[in-house]
């Protein structure tokens, strides 16, 4: 009997039946203005995510400031000088689930379980990237407050 919860346990584990609890959140003027985590995120986490070609995929869609880095995206807006042009709650929004924002955005919702198609069955149920992960990411795209052109945002 052990062993066969254990098999039904793995089984539903590996669908993805088993969904993960998301924090609460409420989105208001275009925000989310509060920690998913009650916490700041940590920024030197958040570029390695953005960075990480497994994890975030941001490299594949967006371009930044990421010397080592060859092969950055140019489908969407380079991440340069995003910390000056998108508040805290902005970029938090668009990190949840960027089709609050545009329905027609190609950005996964890195932080939506729901409603979601063609989704890959490891995935399933799951975010992309939990909250802390979420809150890493923001803390760093807020530091980038300069667009990388000459004689702009300094």
């Amino acid at each position: 009997m052990r062993r066969l919860a254990t098999i039904l346990f793995l089984a539903i584990i590996s669908t993805g039946a088993l969904a993960q609890a998301l924090a609460p959140y409420t989105i208001e003027n275009g925000e989310i203005a509060r920690s998913l985590t009650g916490q700041p995120g940590n920024p030197a986490q958040g570029r390695k995510i953005v960075a990480e070609r497994q994890k975030g995929l941001c490299l594949l869609c967006h371009a930044g400031p990421f010397p080592e880095e060859r092969f950055q995206g140019d489908l969407a807006p380079t991440l340069m000088g995003v910390g000056a042009r998108m508040s805290e709650g902005a970029l938090r929004l668009r990190m949840v689930d960027g089709a609050n924002v545009n329905p027609d955005t190609i950005m996964p919702a890195y932080y939506r379980i729901d409603g979601l198609t063609r989704v890959a069955p490891a995935v399933r149920g799951k975010p992309l990237l939990d909250a802390q992960e979420i809150e890493d990411v923001v803390a760093w795209l807020l530091t980038l407050k300069d667009d990388g052109a000459p004689g702009r945002l300094k």
